[in-house]
């Protein structure tokens, strides 16, 4: 504990603490020496070089983004303005089966694995390779890393439509086991695209559980969230089960107006696999997805919104129907036509979405894809949307409830150790928000625009947001598997 002779770097004085547990509220100064919370209480003795007064302003931990693609942004933009500008300190990477190593190409991969940048980026022949970068050029976040099945498949086979030889499966296994070694967390996975489609369930199975020897967690977007839905989650729960390791379902929705309603069946299906197998999932709190652009998913959808397109690059933000009509061609034919390209679907329902991201083991998650010219807008505003949006102006649950699932329940499933709470010794990631302004900016129409409400931000004790703006700093590190000890 401080004591009145010792000089702290920074005191938030009189702060209304929501420590990630999940715990009521309460009032007191924390202060912050080096890169941890040192002291919480009545700290009116204790000198500090920096004081923030905190009357009114939420104190909370940093926000973990259990579900992001920035393998490459936080090398390209490592300032991460994208995240830092909603609370955001820590990000999990490598999601959907799509990592930026262990892979090295002469030509740009196929998508989804291309979402993460060009072919020069795909640069790293191990996951050792990629962290190091990490430890050498440091972003403004936090980072741990998810080994993909894609990534792992495009790295090993010539021919992505069939199951993987032994050969295959054997080049694999090796590459996920030294980039378990080097400290990834974990296995993705993404059956539901191309480049993994073909792969059985006892290949994802065998890969899953070199993960699960070396202590890690296996992440699935699964095969389907439509029609198939039930199918699919028993799919991942199965591999999981059998694997040995603890299951998070991605993005955790159900998609195509058919299904609008099932998300009820899908979190019963869920709470039931809790009582044998860790299962948990993050979600995001809009109704409508993201990901490369394709003719198969227009069906689905009540709108289609281009993200980027390589031929039509002045097409982005504009809907697949109004170009259409502009090309005299059906909706199909101009999605074709707009190809390579990202999309925002429009495919979920808004009470299927509340009843998502308010179930108590729903983690919050972007699932935002920085390349994109015209990104969804959860990019840039998931987590302030769900603190203005759903907690305060909804009232779907509590501010402790939603605190909890963005900090202490990710940082207890993927095992960050000292992370995720507002305690003494806990690092000094932290968040100091104003629960009656915090607010998403970022729209369909205009998504590239910063939250409102979100005024410091700490990672690991240093200052990297303030009063609206990066403030340079790049104290992030590397959060690595089991300990999760920090680089």
């Amino acid at each position: 504990m401080a004591t009145s002779e010792t000089t702290c770097d920074l005191v938030f004085r009189e702060a209304t603490v929501i420590d990630g547990s999940g715990a009521p509220r309460f009032v007191a100064d924390v202060a912050v020496k080096s890169d941890r919370i040192v002291a919480i209480g009545d700290l009116a003795g204790v000198a500090a070089r920096e004081v923030v007064e905190a009357r009114g302003r939420v104190l909370a931990p940093g926000f973990i983004d259990t579900h992001s693609h920035d393998d490459n942004a936080v090398l390209a933009t490592p300032g991460m303005e994208i995240k830092v500008s909603q609370g955001v300190t820590s990000v999990v990477n490598g999601n959907c089966g799509v990592s930026l190593a262990p892979l090295v190409v002469d030509s740009l991969p196929p998508p989804p694995v291309s979402t993460l940048g060009e072919a020069k980026d795909f640069a790293f022949p191990t996951m050792a390779a990629y962290l190091d970068r990490l430890m050498a050029w440091p972003p403004a976040v936090n980072t741990a890393s998810l080994v993909g099945h894609s990534t792992l498949r495009v790295g090993a086979m010539r021919d992505l439509n069939r199951e993987a030889n032994a050969d295959e499966l054997a080049v694999m296994r090796e590459r996920l086991r030294e980039a378990m070694a080097a400290g990834a967390i974990g296995f993705s996975s993404g059956v539901f695209y191309p480049p993994s489609q073909a792969a059985t369930i006892a290949e994802t199975t065998e890969l899953a559980r070199v993960a699960a020897e070396a202590g890690g967690i296996y992440t699935s977007h699964v095969r389907d969230e439509t029609d198939g839905v039930v199918t699919s989650l028993q799919e991942a729960i199965t591999v999981g089960s059998v694997a040995g390791a603890p299951v998070v379902i991605s993005h955790h929705k159900v998609a195509g107006m058919k299904n609008f309603g099932r998300s009820r069946e899908t979190l019963a299906l869920l709470d039931k696999a809790n009582e044998t197998h860790e299962v948990g999932f993050d979600a995001y709190p809009y109704t409508a997805a993201s990901s490369w652009l394709t003719p198969d998913y227009l069906s689905l959808c009540s709108r289609v919104t281009v993200t980027w397109s390589k031929p039509f690059p002045e097409m982005k933000g504009r809907d697949i129907a109004a170009i259409a009509r502009e090309w005299g061609c059906d909706d199909k034919e101009a999605a074709s036509r707009l190809q390579p390209g990202g999309a925002v679907y429009f495919l979920m329902d808004e009470a299927d979405v509340r009843r998502v991201v308010s179930h108590h083991r729903a983690m919050i998650g972007s699932d935002g894809l920085p390349n994109d010219m015209h990104p969804h807008p959860r990019l840039w505003g998931t987590f302030p949307r769900v603190l203005g949006h759903y907690v305060r102006d909804e009232k779907l649950f509590d501010l402790e409830e939603a605190v909890r699932r963005m900090t202490g329940l990710p940082a207890a499933t993927f095992g960050f150790a000292d992370r995720g709470a507002v305690k003494c010794g806990a690092f000094a990631d932290l968040v100091l928000f104003d629960p009656d302004t915090v607010i998403d900016a970022a729209t369909f129409e205009q998504p590239v625009q910063t939250a409102h409400g979100i005024e410091l931000v700490l990672v690991n004790g240093v200052p990297v947001w303030r009063d609206g703006a990066s403030t340079g700093a790049r104290p992030g590190r590397v959060l690595r598997r089991q300990s999760m000890r920090a680089a």
